[in-house]
């Protein structure tokens, strides 16, 4: 069923939702090429297109929010400023050049007045750096709190609305509140942004459509994308109506980074199951080729800002807390937990887990202490408040079951926490725990493995230790390769793990310390951003070797890229060229060019037959279709047309015409190694469910179109694989094509058949001065080298043609099949017809000179 969602931003406007107040557009004005000012209206921006003279390089880093502290002056009431330096967006400048400027688009903390809004603009700009978005307050409501909160924040952590009790139902309106947002952000970013030199980052699931509405506007933006939460898995994302449109936006990006190599498979699949798109390993990159772009995606997870956390760790401040939590904890062993207060922290698992712990490990009691610090919630509704409830409903009963007046078995610490103590209790903790059955990517373990390391409490020379007890679902689970991973919901397994941690000898945890400060110290936020950002100028450096068209509207919009030669063919021109020629030669595909590939009658109609009937009956002209359809199709399909050429599976079969007899292209091809090939393909056959077999003449083909798109993609790799071992000494050749995998004989392609022809032409006096070949696949490429590198033709005038505008050997396209028939049309209203009983104009017996 087609999707409802808008493919059109114009249908957002019946419930005025788009009717917003316009924010001042005078500000920000910044140079964008030298001697030029982007002025207040629309009309002025840098076109694209055009060469921008050198301007100092800017990164423009846009997220929901801006890396601002923001207080209003009790006295003056006015706005004050300052940068959040525990911000990730304002620590990743660090992997940056010096010389470099970044500039920050974002949303404020606090609603300003639309009468402080121009002098507050001008002050972040001059001051900060940061361009402020302005975004009404009803729509942040529902944009923030409604969509990004309550629809896409759930399902990305595999939570599906199956009841109005357990996550919200999507709502088209909050969604169009998403798109409204995301297009004032789009309008921000092109107040302040040259596409020529400007490197674009954008952050995040709230703007995960941004991207669709810039490449509208500038096709050669250089621009990417980090998503800092899980991607779901195709089954969990197929749920989402607006899916198209929310992957569409994300492949208008250059780069697509992603914490771990599981959420970059999940959005892989996604491409793979809902666009059909296919990707590979370019040189250890993994690319997905989209309508002639490659769209790169880059796996690396954030990392911390080192010289924060030291410089906190240094501060008198934590030096005393550190001192007082020595002294209040003195004979105890700490286990420190920091999480949010939500569902997917798995708090109550980790209370769960430590209450078992007590229970069946005794010899901890009274030596064991759970310190669970909660940050305040990001969100508020009845998730927050039941996980919350519960959370202390354990807490009360483990403290009184197993606590005394001097000992209480878990400290929660429920309120905000300044950094400095948070510091501290990292710095005394002989365990950290992350619970979360789900999470993007978690800090937590960097930070406690730095605050270990340079912890006041240990002497300047004695060896640092530090456990870490993990979920397996957390993003930085990967990296943290000496942790002890658990599974979450496994209460039991997850209380021995603690214990394992608590009793680990002395020189194992050093170790395993000793490992992971390796990591997290050289694999900080700086080298995070600097790695991202030498990825995206890589992605994007051939951005001008190609020329781009832009298609579709609203939120379908995406940017087809192609060499620069590529261009449509104009029924004009070859028609002008196909008048003045006196020898032609015509190679068509059937399937895909002269009937499409969704027809579910894949027979000639009568007007194609008139048409191909026409152009055969012209003395001038020689017609072949090239196909990899089998003899017997062909010959049914195309009997009516007597002087037609015809190549059957690829060219090895071949007619001259309905008088002569089907020929072999090679002769005495030996075919043994079938009885190889057969029982191979049979057992990916029934190993994959969906598959089919097809015999031909020729080879035997291996079809996958039907099976699960990743088993199926999976499956022909192992039979190409395999295939290609168990004949490596045979004369047949293995080749992958789409959903297929075929096994045939060396030395049969329709570029060969192209050639034969033209030499037989040649050979007969009548060489070609009019040359036209027009497919669709991987296999007529073979046709367009063959006739534009032929040196036995100097024809004068070469149309190689493919269908559809893809990358390819191919000058020119056409858009589809109904293009292709009536340019064939134009061609044959030009011809000049014989009676059709006229005797054929070559005799030729076989091939076997070429192959």
């Amino acid at each position: 069923m087609a999707s409802k969602s808008y493919a059109n931003i114009l249908d957002l406007e019946p419930d005025k939702l788009l009717d917003i107040p316009q924010t001042p557009r005078s500000l920000p004005r910044v140079l964008t090429m030298p001697g030029i000012i982007a002025g207040v209206d629309d009309n002025n921006f840098v076109d694209s297109e055009k060469t921008s003279s050198g301007c100092r390089e800017r990164k423009i880093i846009v997220a929901n929010m801006l890396p601002l502290h923001i207080q209003r002056d009790p006295d003056t009431l006015k706005l004050t400023f300052s940068f959040d330096e525990d911000s990730l967006l304002w620590q990743l400048k660090d992997g940056f050049d010096p010389e470099s400027e970044v500039v920050y688009i974002g949303s404020l903390k606090v609603e300003v007045d639309a009468s402080e809004q121009e002098e507050v603009a001008q002050k972040l700009l001059e001051e900060y750096n940061c361009v402020p978005t302005f975004i009404p307050h009803d729509l942040y409501k529902k944009y923030y709190g409604g969509f990004c909160k309550h629809q896409l924040w759930p399902l990305f952590h595999y939570m599906l609305p199956m009841s109005p009790d357990h996550a919200d139902r999507f709502d088209r309106a909050l969604w169009k509140a998403y798109v409204s947002a995301n297009k004032i952000f789009a309008d921000k970013v092109m107040e302040v942004a040259n596409p020529e030199d400007d490197y674009i980052w954008v952050h995040d699931y709230h703007l995960m459509i941004l991207p669709t509405f810039l490449r509208n506007r500038y096709t050669r933006v250089k621009l990417g994308f980090f998503l800092h939460s899980p991607f779901p898995s195709s089954e969990i994302y197929r749920t989402l109506p607006v899916r198209d449109e929310i992957l569409k936006g994300l492949l208008n990006c250059d780069l697509i980074g992603f914490h771990t190599f599981y959420y970059a498979r999940h959005f892989l699949s996604c491409c793979s199951r809902m666009m059909g798109l296919d990707y590979e390993s370019k040189r250890g990159h993994i690319g997905l080729d989209y309508l002639g772009r490659t769209v790169y995606i880059k796996i690396l997870p954030v990392g911390i800002h080192m010289g924060r956390l030291e410089s906190v760790l240094d501060l008198a401040i934590t030096k005393r807390k550190v001192k007082e939590i020595a002294e209040r904890f003195k004979g105890k062993k700490l286990i420190v937990g920091v999480d949010d207060m939500d569902i997917f922290k798995g708090l109550s698992l980790k209370l769960l887990a430590f209450e078992y712990l007590l229970q069946f490990y005794p010899l901890l009691r009274g030596k064991l202490v759970l310190i669970q610090i909660v940050n305040p919630a990001r969100s508020a509704g009845k998730d927050v408040q039941e996980a919350k409830r519960e959370t202390y409903l354990i807490l009360n009963r483990i403290n009184e079951a197993y606590g005394s007046p001097d000992y209480q078995p878990v400290v929660i610490i429920d309120r905000p926490v300044a950094r400095y103590e948070k510091s501290a209790y990292y710095s005394m903790a002989d365990c950290c725990i992350v619970n979360a059955v789900r999470d993007g990517m978690n800090l937590v373990p960097y930070k406690y493995i730095v605050c270990r390391q340079h912890s006041p409490h240990f002497e300047e020379n004695a060896p640092r230790t530090s456990m870490l007890v993990v979920s397996e679902f957390v993003g930085c689970s990967p990296s943290l390769s000496g942790a002890i991973r658990v599974n979450p919901w496994d209460i039991e397994s997850v209380a021995v793990a603690i214990n394992s941690a608590v009793v680990m000898k002395e020189p194992e945890k050093q170790l395993r310390h000793e490992k992971h400060y390796r990591y997290v110290s050289s694999h900080d936020v700086a080298y995070w951003a600097r790695s991202f950002m030498q990825d995206l100028e890589r992605a994007s450096k051939d951005h001008y070797n190609k020329r781009c068209w832009g298609l579709g509207f609203g939120l379908g919009f995406r940017v087809v890229s192609l060499s620069p030669g590529f261009r449509k063919l104009s029924a004009d021109c070859i028609v002008s060229a196909y008048k003045r020629s006196n020898k032609r030669a015509i190679f068509l595909d059937y399937d895909g060019t002269l009937v499409p590939h969704s027809s579910i009658v894949k027979a000639p109609g009568p007007e194609l037959i008139n048409v191909l009937n026409t152009l055969c009956d012209d003395p001038k002209n020689v017609v072949f279709i090239i196909s990899g359809r089998g003899k017997d199709t062909l010959t049914e399909w195309l009997d009516p047309c007597e002087r037609l050429g015809l190549a059957a599976e690829h060219g090895y079969l071949w007619r001259w015409n309905k008088n002569s007899e089907w020929q072999p292209g090679l002769a005495g091809v030996d075919f043994e190694w079938k009885e190889i090939a057969k029982p191979v393909m049979e057992l990916y056959k029934e190993a994959t469910d969906g598959s089919t077999i097809e015999v031909k003449d020729s080879g035997l083909v291996w079809h996958h179109q039907d099976a699960d798109p990743d088993f199926g993609s999976c499956q022909a790799n192992e039979l190409l694989l395999h295939l290609e071992n168990v004949l490596a000494n045979e004369p047949a050749l293995v080749k992958r094509g789409r959903h297929i995998v075929e096994v045939k004989p060396q030395g049969v392609s329709k570029g060969l058949v192209a050639e034969k022809v033209l030499s037989t032409m040649i050979e007969n006096g009548e060489p070609p001065d009019f040359i036209t070949c027009i497919g669709d696949d991987r296999s007529d490429e073979d046709m367009f080298e063959s006739i534009v590198t032929n040196t036995v033709s100097n024809a004068s005038e070469i149309f190689a043609c493919t269908v559809g505008r893809k990358p390819s050997k191919a000058k020119y396209y056409l858009d589809d099949t109904t293009e292709v028939v009536k340019l064939l049309s134009g061609l044959a209203n030009t011809s000049h017809p014989k009676p059709s009983n006229n005797p054929p104009r070559f005799q030729v017996t076989t091939f076997d000179a070429v192959f």
